[in-house]
């Protein structure tokens, strides 16, 4: 993996020693709130529900044990709320429950002291005071961490699939080019100040496991005819309240140029974005309005790098190769441990077929650590549970660990005579779970509980439909269903791409929750992206986990052999199922009819 040069680490320093100096200007009364705004946003600190969030960048979600055991460090000593802050919350959530009665996971107490794993391969901290963020930005610089660019209007966290480098199926790996972006754009001076954020992922394989047609630009790897390695270029894509696929305005760019272009789209982003309404701000709204008009701009602005300014970001060759020079085959090392498993069992036989990933080079693989478990939400890790990660990436994989998309982990050079021994190693950590890709493997951002942008809490949503479907055999049969759970219309939780999506709304103060049917990633199971529709009104907390089992129902009752749940659904199509979930619906009052 990617190992910071000097420059970079003084580069780090130098930001969390910037960083200092404004938060005590701050704390002196020199800065105010509204001036320290941008500046802490620039280094991903929020002010979310009841406390700050840290946002920390994991580039293409590549990390290793030294940067686990700092998350870890920072989670057990920074990662709490005052007593005073604490029970706030406290009574805020339990205010939400009295008023909507029915899903008595709502109760539950906030938990802190912990890091949640986003679908975007960061590392957010929901309870770190403000007056102590210099302090983390310091741990962090020191392991080559840093929260830079992971808020603002600028060009955010440049994301790729979860088994570049190691995929048997792969065209190219693409953690050298997606290294290569992050440099070049970070505080890049002419895209500090976008219309809206920008997000930018690669794809390394045919099949799509980084989800580009949901970027705003999304780069899939190819090979021309010739031989010749490039990417195809995807401009527009995006969630939120207008979901929209992105469209290609470049079938073959070769690889050298990968910076003059994404400079040109961006360029031309940052000129005809719209900037007097951020629902409408963002590229998807422009490439939706112009069309073929957009993509010959962009063009034009190419030809005027390449021509004019003499293709300044070309990508040359030595340095690509000193770029790969870090991705190479790190030192392996089998562990050899003993194991009490029986390998003829079938909890174990369902975690090698649903967790563990064949790999491009022969006695290895590549295994995903389950976080979706009774108790946690989705994508969250105690800080004793990090270091245990730690310790297994340590153990297992030559001290490399991956986050994936998903919310989950995955480690990549992992011996197959280890696998007995680390799944006794994660099972007890309680992240042996084998359904990586089934229904209890859901994508759901923090929402109500944290966000100061939800509308509704997902968290409970998740636990109640994590508490009833515990039963394997169940959900084995239910086959691979992607269910994905956002809090707003921002998406976070991408509701939009999931098989079935739960999205939150608010009707007059109250939480309420719209289900999608038939959304898709782009994934070779799910097929071209899209946005799933709409089945129906929206749904109390107390009935969603009521209409996902009638909409899983319907499935079972009406599936041919061996069918999946999205291809059933598209074959059948939405009615019978908007159907079951409406049937689903508690009796209504006159009054609950009248809102």
């Amino acid at each position: 993996m990617y190992q910071y040069t000097e420059f970079d680490q003084q580069f780090v320093r130098l930001r969390a020693q910037q960083f200092r100096d404004q938060l005590e200007r701050w704390q002196r009364g020199e800065l105010t709130d509204e001036q320290l705004l941008p500046l802490r946003l620039q280094n991903g600190w929020y002010i979310q529900r009841y406390a700050p969030m840290a946002r920390i960048a994991v580039p293409y979600g590549e990390i290793s044990s030294t940067q686990l055991r700092m998350l870890a460090r920072i989670a057990r000593e920074y990662d709490h709320p005052t007593p005073e802050l604490l029970a706030h919350a406290q009574a805020t959530q339990d205010q939400l429950q009295a008023a909507q009665p029915g899903l008595t996971l709502h109760a539950a107490p906030l938990k802190y002291g912990y890091g949640h794993f986003t679908t975007r391969t960061n590392v957010q901290f929901n309870w770190i005071p403000i007056t102590k963020a210099a302090d983390v930005m310091d741990l962090l610089a020191s392991v080559g961490m840093h929260g830079i660019q992971t808020s603002g209007n600028t060009i955010r966290n440049i994301t790729c699939e979860a088994y570049a480098g190691i995929a048997d199926d792969e065209i190219l790996d693409t953690r050298p080019f997606a290294e290569i972006t992050r440099q070049w754009s970070t505080l890049h001076p002419e895209f500090a100040f976008l219309p809206r954020k920008f997000k930018i992922a690669f794809n390394g394989a045919a099949e799509d496991r980084a989800a580009t047609g949901w970027y705003d630009i999304g780069l899939q790897a190819r090979k021309s005819d010739d031989g010749a390695v490039g990417f195809t270029v995807k401009v527009g894509g995006g969630m939120g309240r207008t979901p929209v696929i992105g469209s290609v305005v470049r079938e073959f760019l070769p690889w050298d140029q990968l910076l003059n272009y994404i400079e040109a789209i961006v360029r031309v982003y940052n000129g005809y974005g719209r900037r007097d309404n951020k629902w409408k701000a963002r590229i998807k709204i422009l490439v939706k309005a112009e069309g073929q008009k957009f993509i010959d701009a962009v063009e034009a602005e190419y030809r005027a790098i390449v021509e004019q300014d003499g293709a300044p970001h070309t990508i040359s060759q030595a340095e690509l190769d000193r770029v790969q020079g870090f991705f190479v085959v790190p030192a392996l090392k089998a562990a050899n441990l003993p194991s009490k498993v029986s390998t003829t069992g079938q909890l174990y036989q369902r975690w090698l077929q649903q967790n563990v990933r064949g790999h491009r080079m022969a006695g290895l693989a590549a295994v995903t650590l389950s976080f979706k478990r009774v108790g946690f939400a989705p994508g969250d890790a105690d800080a004793d549970t990090i270091d245990a990660l730690a310790q297994l990436a340590d153990q297992f994989s030559a001290g490399e660990a991956r986050l994936t998309h998903e919310q989950n982990l995955m480690l990549p050079w992992v011996h197959q005579s280890d696998l007995p021994a680390l799944y006794d190693a994660a099972r007890a950590l309680g992240l042996a779970q084998p359904n990586i890709g089934l229904l209890t493997d859901m994508i759901a951002c923090p929402g109500g509980d944290f966000c100061s942008l939800a509308n509704a809490r997902s968290l409970p949503i998740a636990a109640a439909i994590t508490e009833r479907y515990q039963d394997l055999d169940e959900v084995f049969d239910l086959g691979p269903i992607d269910l994905h759970m956002s809090g707003c219309i921002n998406s976070c939780g991408h509701h939009h791409s999931g098989h079935i999506g739960i999205l939150g709304v608010d009707k007059d103060g109250k939480e309420w929750y719209q289900i999608t049917l038939g959304g898709a990633d782009g994934s070779q199971l799910s097929g071209p992206a899209i946005a799933g529709k709409v089945v129906g009104p929206s749904f109390t907390a107390a009935e969603v986990p009521d209409v996902i089992e009638a909409v899983l129902s319907t499935y079972r009752a009406l599936r041919k052999p061996g069918e999946f749940f999205i291809d059933a659904l598209r074959r059948i199509g939405h009615e019978p199922f908007k159907a079951a979930a409406n049937g689903a619906r508690q009796p209504r009052t006159a009054e609950a009819l009248a809102e």
